[in-house]
């Protein structure tokens, strides 16, 4: 029996998670058809266009992202912290833009006066949106619908775009965190329909390097503000340099016409983590074949189990291998 979308998310343990949708029967329906040579790839564009405006609205920040053929990979970020500083005010105009509400929360935002018997029916809904708003589960599913209602219009036809709902997979220390974004901004040319982390298109990795390019970091992705320290801002805790090296050396082993792994000279991110190189590769190209469940070390993830209430923890072979 597969496990609700709502006990698989812990935010006492990781507010990071990596959501994967396929598209039925794994067709290519967002590539090109072999059977009618017909292209549809101008789909990606909507998948990537959508999932960077929903994060305009949720509380929730995208780390990493790649738009397959038949399938997508996002690594997202839910900002509790700032959905609970949100007013009132701002939790409806934020909800407004992606549903037309209630007429109470409608008049409340055209600045009627609401009377007081009404206004603990009000308090109660803006928190039932607040919680909506940093919620990944609906965040997937205005993503997955959108989209899905689109290539029907588009193909004149009814019936599933996507196969069954989201699996979204736990990522509870920095090991588990970089390893997963790594794998996802690596699925182009892992799949040998790119030669280049920078030349993958529509993926989070391309966004990077071209606002690195400028000694910028895009305006719509989660920022990476550097190594863990005292009053951290919001961001990965990462340095972009050391990320964008470790992507290209990475992309440069995992090419199917080439062997080896990642040398001597490794950028300094993997000695932090304490992955050594050749584990290093292995997580990059086979993360989810590798784990099916929530990732981490050991100890953080027999925490996430107790808390889930989870009477086996699953991967903790693999993770005590491949990240330690």
């Amino acid at each position: 029996m597969t496990t609700a979308r709502k006990q698989l998310i812990s935010l006492v343990d990781t507010p990071y998670y990596h959501c994967i949708s396929r598209c039925v029967r794994r067709a290519f329906l967002c590539g090109e058809d072999k059977n009618t040579g017909q292209n549809f790839d101008h789909r990606k564009g909507w998948i990537e266009e959508k999932l960077l405006s929903l994060t305009q609205v949720f509380a929730i920040d995208v780390c990493a992202y790649a738009v397959m053929s038949n399938h997508t990979h996002t690594v997202l970020f839910i900002d509790e912290d700032t959905a609970k500083g949100w007013s009132s005010k701002e939790v409806l105009e934020r909800w407004h833009q992606l549903f037309k509400g209630t007429l109470l929360t409608q008049q409340y935002c055209c600045g009627d006066e609401i009377p007081d018997y009404l206004m603990t029916s009000l308090l109660e809904t803006v928190e039932v949106y607040r919680n909506r708003l940093m919620d990944i589960s609906w965040f997937m599913r205005l993503l997955n619908q959108s989209i899905a209602t689109k290539a029907n219009q588009e193909d004149n036809c009814t019936g599933h775009f996507w196969e069954g709902r989201f699996k979204s997979q736990a990522l509870l220390d920095e090991a588990a965190l970089a390893a997963c974004m790594a794998y996802v901004d690596l699925n182009p040319v892992r799949a040998n329909v790119a030669t280049t982390p920078e030349s993958s298109e529509n993926t989070s990795v391309k966004q990077r390097v071209i606002s690195a390019k400028k000694a910028q970091q895009p305006k719509l992705l989660l920022p990476f503000i550097g190594n863990p320290r005292q009053s951290m801002p919001k961001g990965l805790p990462f340095e972009l340099k050391d990320y964008l090296e470790l992507i290209e050396l990475t992309g440069r082993c995992i090419r199917e016409d080439k062997t080896g792994y990642i040398d001597k000279h490794q950028p300094a991110l993997l000695t932090r983590l304490n992955i050594m190189p050749e584990n290093w590769l292995t997580l990059s190209k086979d993360f989810r074949k590798l784990f099916h469940g929530a990732v981490g070390h050991s100890d953080v993830l027999t925490d996430y189990c107790e808390h889930k209430g989870l009477k086996r923890r699953a991967n903790v072979n693999r993770c005590t291998k491949l990240l330690a």
